[in-house]
């Protein structure tokens, strides 16, 4: 019988007799780890075994989050970096090195966006947008020679439009290039992608994986199934001197010494060890206590969002309702495919009038704080085109469906009717 996903969020990946027996894991605080002897610190540095030298590139606290996120999430291995958007360049360039192209929709993350749009391309990796990642013609359409990888979020933020993950997948492994998701909103506990042939999930665990807004987080999960030695990644078949021997002549590329681990092993020992987003001990302790509670935290908020969501349907002012989880949308179906216990606790609405009433909304709201993050144990409310997704060009938000006019809220653990009483005497005091 396999182990609940409840249990896994307290135990999985951490030893007690491995840590002098600490209930709880340990701030590891040390900047290096002792080699022990020549033999094993050249082992070490060469990738031939598993274990501590400097925490640029791996550390006991940070250690058991991988793990755990790893168990969490179904796959062979995790890469804890230093915030969300470090998984998701990091990610998307190990796939793209050298040349190779990206197909993502317009709804994603403002800060996704901007990098797809303008700042990978400075590195020679460019993106083909669609407009529905759903639609697999669309996509289809912009599959060539150098497309490395389709990437989408599995709830859009703020849209929280919802992707089909098992014909995407199987469309772009019909191709030989890679899946990779952020699975932020919906966090592990709503949502398992690798289970329906996503290949790389990748997170922001400042968001509900860590879920009071105390530290910044991110991480990269490896599905441990993508034949990444197919030809369309020479990166992965190249010999590297880093994983190699030339005293002895020993060449390796990651494929050929990894195997199916080619790349999360690739990530650690070229990307977080090179470009050094760490993720600090002290905020991978935040997440692993964090974690702990994410079962019962996201199934309050998901109860709470769904409520506020169909109340502010019926509400004055408010002209259209982004909430996947409301029965009358199109994507319901999927829902029901994906997500048995919810989408998530983030929502989006629109109302009268622009930019002024969304002010006058915000400024009105007594519990909600505005603030430009979610997953928090707070309920959360922010103006998308002023913060969110500011860095991206109109024509780019619009096609998001980030308008002037759009508020979106992330739930929180407070009273749900106490939620409600306050978003309804700001919209009433707004016009």
């Amino acid at each position: 019988m396999g182990v609940d996903f409840r249990t896994q969020a307290i135990h999985a990946g951490y030893e007690p007799l491995d840590n002098g027996r600490a209930a709880v894991p340990p701030i590891y605080a040390s900047a290096a780890f002792d080699l022990g002897d020549a033999a094993r610190g050249d082992a070490l540095a060469g990738g031939d075994i598993d274990g501590f030298e400097y925490s640029r590139v791996a550390n006991p606290t940070v250690d058991a989050l991988e793990k755990r996120l790893a168990t969490l999430e179904g796959g062979i291995g995790a890469v804890a970096v230093g915030s969300g958007m470090a998984a998701v360049s990091y990610a998307l360039m190990c796939a793209g090195e050298g040349g190779g192209r990206i197909i993502a929709p317009t709804d994603l993350y403002g800060a996704s966006v901007d990098a797809l749009g303008d700042f990978l391309p400075q590195f020679g990796i460019h993106s083909d947008f669609v407009k529905d990642i759903n639609d697999l013609e669309e996509v289809e359409s912009k599959i060539g020679p150098d497309t490395r990888a389709i990437f989408a979020e599995t709830v859009a933020n703020p849209s929280t439009a919802i992707i089909d993950i098992e014909p995407l997948a199987e469309l772009a492994h019909s191709h030989g290039i890679a899946l990779i998701v952020d699975n932020t909103v919906p966090t592990p506990y709503l949502l398992n992608p690798i289970k329906f042939g996503a290949d790389i999930v990748v997170h922001s665990t400042t968001k509900g994986i860590t879920g009071h807004g105390n530290a910044i987080g991110g991480a990269i999960i490896d599905g441990g199934n993508f034949d990444w030695p197919n030809g369309r990644f020479p990166q992965f078949t190249a010999r590297q001197q880093v994983i190699s021997d030339d005293r002895t002549g020993e060449w390796h590329s990651f494929a050929e010494k990894f195997g199916k681990a080619a790349f999360i092993k690739r990530i650690r020992i070229k990307y977080l060890r090179t470009f050094g987003a760490v993720q600090s001990p002290f905020n991978a302790y935040l997440s692993l206590v964090g974690l702990e509670t994410l079962p019962q935290r996201v199934s309050q908020q998901v109860v709470s969002a769904q409520r506020i969501a169909e109340h502010l349907t019926s509400a004055p002012h408010v002209t259209k309702v982004n909430y996947s989880g409301l029965g009358y949308t199109p994507q319901y179906e999927l829902v029901g495919k994906y997500f048995p216990r919810g989408v998530g606790q983030i929502l989006s609405f629109q109302v009268d009038g622009g930019a002024d009433s969304v002010r006058r909304i915000i400024d009105g709201t007594k519990l909600f704080s505005y603030v430009p993050n979610i997953g928090d144990a707070r309920s959360l409310i922010v103006d998308p085109a002023r913060i969110t997704h500011r860095e991206v060009p109109a024509e780019a938000r619009i096609a998001a469906g980030v308008s002037d006019n759009l508020i979106r809220l992330s739930i929180g653990l407070e009273d749900v009717n106490d939620l409600i009483a306050d978003l309804d005497q700001a919209i009433a005091a707004a016009y």
